[in-house]
């Protein structure tokens, strides 16, 4: 039999044994491993958990076997994945693209290009849990996992945010830190104290009371938090904030003193 089970919309029940948890009916915080799922899992019986993704992948390697779907994409990368194309982009959705497809063609043919004829600024590869590139860094690079990772970035869920020139990198990295922030369950100090206190700094930055040592403190606070909890909501928060503040330090830089946003008078920031 098949039973649907619909979940109260937590982000952290994305991790498998905080969906497990939840599941039982039990507030959705994550497991200590081990055992894992596959020994003890729902209601300490064996369970394998798969994302939907991975069903979308079965009908063709079915149909036309598992060397044909591995050969649309690359040697160490095959098959092909779901892509979310949101942001500044004139056509948002999701697309099936094999892997390997190179990222400005995806952002300028399937995408239809960045919106309003702008040129783009960073880019998301892989949902708000990756490391940003910027627009130099997409030339050549393809989504796939060799290729960001030569970048030192993720292809993660495939959750492609596209930013334009007038995107505020501060208010950017605010908004991603204000939905961890608010989606950490509490349960590791590192995740709970680091998001507040980094949500807090940011909001000091968008308010224009930031100080040069708040943009050190926000790299610090990020990089303690890395490796330190027990699920992966404390790096997810923190790998983009430490990208951010690397490659676009000179926005945070523009916010000291009192000084207005430079790009308050575009639009609003990007991020959902």
């Amino acid at each position: 039999d098949l039973y649907t089970h619909t979940g109260a919309g937590a982000y952290e029940c994305g991790e498998e044994s905080a969906l497990l948890e939840s599941l039982e009916g039990k507030r959705g915080v994550p497991r200590i491993r081990p055992p894992f799922p596959a020994v003890v899992g729902a209601f300490q019986c064996p369970t394998i958990l798969n994302n939907v993704e991975t069903y979308c992948a079965v009908p063709p390697i079915i149909l036309d076997g598992g060397k044909a779907f591995a050969d649309l994409g690359v040697p160490k990368a095959g098959g092909t994945k779901l892509t979310c194309l949101t942001g500044h982009i004139n056509k948002p959705g999701v697309y099936e693209l094999r892997l390997g497809f190179p990222v400005m063609q995806m952002i300028n043919e399937v995408g239809g290009g960045v919106r309003n004829g702008k040129k783009l600024k960073a880019f998301i590869p892989g949902g708000s849990s990756c490391p940003l590139l910027t627009a130099a860094e997409c030339e050549g690079a393809t989504m796939d996992y060799d290729s960001m990772a030569a970048r030192k970035s993720m292809l993660g869920s495939g959750g492609v945010v596209v930013m334009d020139e007038d995107t505020c990198m501060v208010k950017a990295a605010l908004r991603i830190m204000r939905f961890y922030a608010h989606e950490s369950c509490g349960w590791c100090i590192p995740c709970r104290e680091g998001t507040t206190w980094l949500r807090k700094v940011l909001v000091r930055f968008h308010e224009g009371a930031g100080t040069r040592s708040d943009i050190d403190l926000l790299g610090d606070v990020s990089k303690n938090m890395l490796g330190r909890t027990f699920c992966p909501l404390g790096d997810a928060a923190a790998l983009p904030t430490i990208s951010i503040v690397e490659k676009f330090r000179d926005e945070f830089e523009a916010h000291l003193n009192g000084r207005p946003c430079p790009f308050e008078h575009t639009r609003e920031a990007v991020l959902v």
